[in-house]
């Protein structure tokens, strides 16, 4: 079972489907990065105050499983927990629809930090996620 550490709720939007009346693929991408900007906020990190002081986390590499559309109107958890592999920090990211909680999609996003420009650690999300990272 999967220790989830940061919850999210959200609702379709009608301009997030396609033609088919689901939510279209790059639409995921959107909730899973607003649920890691959010969680960001909720640890006391500021995204903007980071880039102004030359700390940059970035995606390195973004995997996701489709499992069950969402359709407009739709209400969902966007849900994560992360763990650090060297100098990345790997966000498993979980969307799921409500009320029934049928998994919509999986996801795993590998982020690293580039300081000042530069590919290295970042000693204050070391601080601030050790309390959440999980083995």
């Amino acid at each position: 079972m999967e220790k989830y550490i940061y919850e999210l709720k959200m609702k379709v939007r009608d301009y997030e489907c396609d033609l088919q009346g689901i939510v279209n693929n790059a639409n995921y991408q959107h909730y899973i990065e607003h649920t890691r900007h959010e969680f960001l906020t909720s640890t006391g990190i500021s995204f903007a105050k980071l880039h102004a002081e030359g700390i940059d986390p970035v995606v390195a590499r973004l995997s996701m499983a489709f499992k069950t559309p969402l359709k407009s109107g739709d209400e969902f958890i966007s849900k994560l927990y992360l763990k650090k592999e060297g100098i990345k920090y790997v966000f498993y990211q979980d969307i799921f629809r409500l009320p029934d909680n049928k998994p919509v999609i999986k996801s795993t996003v590998e982020t690293v930090s580039l300081i000042n420009g530069r590919l290295g650690t970042c000693p204050l999300f070391d601080e601030v996620f050790a309390p959440y990272v999980t083995e």
